[in-house]
């Protein structure tokens, strides 16, 4: 047979490899994924809430250490029970099926019982499709590398919720990964020092040198800048961490976008920041894009970019609306440098983000600040519900 390899991008999401075998004797084929990224820093798991037969038809990256399962039915697919795919609910669904009929034969000589049951639990899947009555479709991923497609990018998908959780220590050893528990060296300054270590281009995969440097912002805190150059391929990249703690209270800012010279604003978006313009509909969530350190024109033009490097919008399972959709909201991003009056708005629930105010240090009429208090899910999402940093060596040592 014949195997093809395709290296794309997904938008909103990251590359795969898709690979694509073909017999031309019995004329069988299969498709399979792989992630062509590193396995991220948290794991990922999407809620999806299915009402019909266009949500059935949405794409679906499962990598193999993903487990997909619908409450409703008490069904799971465990991690490693099955190959990376890139279909959509509706192939799950089928492969699930198919998958149970495989040894019906066999069960049906062997115990009777346990066949007639396996066969109504198929007939239950088969009626799934009709979505005759709405279901819970949870796709959980350790590794952060699965995806389930928003229809309505890169506006909000009130059925579909993404949520990001730190692995757990069982969860980080079936990943094979190991958790380096020596301390880190406190002891020498580096804030005035460029630091660089050796890693591989994000496009080409070639050696390449990434630059970190410790830098005060004005009015603000220290973050952490990190920028990589591949000789290779010419590609550049740049990201910003958080250099302090995670802030007491949640930061909402809102500017109100007047004049053009605001497009020259200093940015800093953290990780966990989303973006939101009220006037195009549009909200970009804490996933996307990364830290960035840029200006207001620069984090609008990466927001353009991701929507234009879309691949949906241009294969054969693009619709015209979607397509006309994506195209007016690239227009009106567009109007927004300095023609049209918006508003934007960063909300962190960790407090690490920053728009400049070009007044400083006195008030900025077109921006506010709001400081508020996290919820329990914003907190569990951070991971801080289960952090203690008071009163843990007494309880270790009565533990003993």
């Amino acid at each position: 047979g014949v195997t093809r390899l395709l290296l794309t991008r997904i938008p909103f999401f990251k590359e795969i490899i898709v690979s694509s075998f073909s017999c031309d004797s019995c004329s069988w084929s299969n498709t399979e994924i792989q992630s062509a990224g590193r396995i991220q820093e948290q794991g990922v798991c999407y809620t999806l809430a299915v009402t019909s037969r266009q949500d059935m038809n949405r794409e679906v990256v499962k990598t193999d250490c993903a487990s997909a399962r619908i409450p409703e039915l008490d069904f799971e697919i465990p991690a490693f029970s099955q190959k990376g795919v890139l279909t959509t609910i509706e192939g799950i669904i089928d492969r699930a099926v198919a998958g149970l009929e495989q040894d019906q034969p066999a069960r049906r000589a062997v115990d009777k019982e346990v066949a007639r049951k396996i066969d109504e639990f198929i007939g239950k899947l088969r009626q799934l499709k009709e979505v005759n009555a709405p279901f819970t479709f949870i796709l959980d991923d350790p590794s952060g590398n699965s995806f389930v497609e928003n229809p309505h990018a890169p506006q909000r998908d009130e059925a579909l919720v993404v949520t990001h959780y730190r692995r757990s220590p069982q969860q980080s050893a079936m990943l094979g990964l190991e958790v380096d528990a020596k301390p880190p060296d406190t002891a020498e300054d580096l804030r005035d020092e460029v630091l660089q270590f050796n890693t591989n281009c994000p496009e080409c995969n070639a050696p390449a040198s990434t630059n970190m440097k410790l830098v005060q912002i004005p009015h603000f805190k220290e973050v952490i800048i990190m920028a990589t150059n591949c000789d290779s391929c010419g590609h550049r990249t740049n990201e910003v961490k958080s250099g302090g703690a995670i802030e007491p209270q949640g930061t909402r800012i809102t500017l109100r976008i007047t004049d053009p010279s605001d497009m020259t604003r200093d940015v800093l978006k953290s990780e966990t920041c989303s973006v939101e313009i009220p006037e195009l509909e549009f909200e970009l969530g804490m996933g996307a894009l990364g830290g960035k350190f840029t200006t207001l024109e620069g984090l609008l033009k990466d927001i353009r970019d991701l929507v234009e490097k879309n691949p949906f919008t241009l294969g054969d399972s693009s619709t015209p609306s979607r397509t006309g959709k994506l195209q007016e909201f690239i227009g009106k991003l567009q109007d927004v440098k300095g023609k049209t009056q918006a508003h934007f708005i960063m909300d962190d629930p960790a407090g690490n983000s920053y728009l400049q105010n070009v007044y400083a240090p006195e008030e900025d009429p077109e921006l506010r600040v709001q400081r508020y208090e996290r919820t329990f899910e914003q907190n569990e999402e951070l991971g801080l519900n289960d952090m203690k940093t008071e009163g843990y060596e007494t309880e270790a040592a009565s533990g003993r």
